[in-house]
């Protein structure tokens, strides 16, 4: 039977031999989170965010807005409306689209409508954050896509509290139409904005490699 460290000491004194116990390593190097495997899982956080913005756009814009005309006698709804829209529109609009078709239109605000706008702004976001290094830089192109959140919402709420008075009010209409035309433009706008942030990502890195061989 082995004898424990504390038998070979009290039979040899000081000429015992006490085997070494090496304790395992704490960290787990297989678990260690390179900067390219960080880059890769943001790559991948980003490609489905687009995937996703893309779907929801056609979805939106393409597929549903297109078939609630079927229900207006082929009157677009307010939100397909790049340049916006007056009251005259509004209340020929009105005229034709009954409770029901309202309420279509409420539900997919409530739901496509919403996501839309949430997904793309977050994967412009992170589209931005990932590819341009500049504090104020990063924050000047944040501000575009966090815009457009707000009003593409904003616009959504109006068109819907505008099409649900009783009247058409031309505050309302006036609201509801700059909301949307606004809400067009920074769409526009956001997709110039990532071309850019993913420009100088690119010349980021690839200015990177020449300043280390300068270095050396």
């Amino acid at each position: 039977m082995a004898k424990t460290p504390a038998q070979r000491i009290k039979k040899h004194g000081a000429n015992a031999t006490v085997p070494q116990h090496h304790l395992p390593s704490v960290i787990n190097p297989s678990t260690s989170r390179s900067p390219q495997k960080a880059q890769n899982n943001s790559n991948l956080i980003l490609i489905a965010g687009v995937v996703a913005s893309l779907f929801l756009f056609w979805y939106v814009h393409l597929l549903t807005l297109n078939q609630l005309t079927q229900l207006t006698g082929g009157v677009a709804m307010p939100d397909s409306l790049f340049g916006g829209f007056d009251q005259g529109f509004v209340e020929r609009l009105r005229s034709v689209m009954d409770e029901d078709a309202r309420g279509q239109l409420n539900y997919v605000h409530k739901t496509a409508g919403l996501l839309f706008p949430l997904i793309f702004g977050f994967t412009w976001l992170l589209l931005i954050g990932t590819n341009v290094a500049g504090k104020a830089l990063r924050w000047a192109l944040w501000a575009v896509p966090i815009l457009f959140v707000v009003v593409r919402l904003w616009g959504n709420v109006a068109i819907d509290a505008m099409l649900s008075a009783d009247a058409a009010d031309a505050g309302q209409v006036a609201l509801a139409s700059g909301l949307t035309v606004a809400g067009w433009v920074l769409l526009v706008l956001s997709l110039v904005v990532g071309g850019a942030a993913v420009f100088l990502g690119r010349k980021t890195a690839a200015a990177a490699p020449a300043e280390g061989h300068a270095q050396r």
